[in-house]
């Protein structure tokens, strides 16, 4: 019997079956530094192609859980691992849900990456800066400015109906939000070692 290229599952299921699974975890390293399901292994989502042939080894040794925080890059991760043959679940409501229902996360106390704002208090913060500097614009300058709130306003609809983010997209290729090359390597070969 074939196994379903792509599955959700929930923190009682994927708590039971941890001690089997491979846990990838596609945020950035910082937000990964902060608080990870245990023994996760980071490979952030743009990083996730470079990862490919690692990770179809890895799924057929075990079953792959891919998580983020919320769950939506996972379910991202997890379409493209499908997409190129490779069998993934993702973990209903990432680790924010495991967390929640009391779990612990792993804070290792060395790490190269220090922890940082989660991606979407990053498009948060950025989105409501772009909004008062437009309004601000707008009444100081000239009221055109205010098409860049309105912008971010149609991109944040967009953003929640499509449940993609451009801006997350983005604000995740600047270097803070970036692994390292040995970084990512370090884990590849972790991979391979299980």
């Amino acid at each position: 019997m074939t196994r379903p290229m792509h599955t959700t599952l929930t923190t009682d299921i994927a708590r039971e079956r941890l001690h089997s699974l491979t846990v990838i975890d596609v945020r950035t390293p910082g937000e990964y530094a902060g608080g990870h399901l245990p023994g996760a292994h980071n490979i952030p989502l743009d990083d996730l192609g470079h990862a490919l042939p690692t990770l179809r080894d890895a799924a057929d040794r075990s079953e792959l859980l891919v998580v983020c925080a919320s769950g939506a890059r996972s379910q991202n991760a997890c379409e493209l691992l499908s997409r190129n043959g490779i069998p993934a679940s993702t973990l209903e409501g990432g680790t924010a849900a495991w967390a929640s229902t009391g779990e612990a996360l792993h804070r290792p106390t060395t790490t190269t990456a220090r922890p940082k704002w989660a991606m979407d208090r990053q498009v948060r913060l950025t989105a409501g800066s772009v909004v008062l500097l437009g309004l601000l614009l707008g009444l100081l300058i000239h009221p055109a400015f205010q098409l860049l709130s309105a912008g971010i306003a149609a991109g944040l609809v967009y953003s929640a109906l499509s449940n993609s983010c451009a801006m997350a997209a983005l604000l995740g290729k600047l270097p803070y939000n970036r692994t390292g090359r040995a970084a990512l390597d370090h884990t590849l070969a972790a991979l391979r070692g299980n």
